[in-house]
């Protein structure tokens, strides 16, 4: 399970949204839906933002410059 899935059920938790047929309910597509998605688990900024909606958050993507050898950030 990749970073953003855990922290979709993290969220789901957070909400008291206790199912993935209740997300899907809250996002206005089917279980099986949702649940392709999950299972593809590489989600587009499209449906981050509808995650973010239906969890009631607010989405942030950024970028950090990486460290390289010997830098100190």
């Amino acid at each position: 399970m990749n970073e953003t899935l855990k922290k979709i059920r993290i969220l789901m938790i957070e909400s008291d949204i206790r199912s993935d047929a209740e997300l899907a309910r809250i996002m206005g597509v089917s279980p099986q839906n949702l649940s392709k998605k999950f299972k593809r688990n590489n989600f587009t900024e499209e449906e981050l933002h509808e995650f973010a909606e239906a969890l009631g958050c607010d989405l942030e993507i950024n970028f950090s410059r990486k460290k390289s050898k010997g830098e100190t950030l």
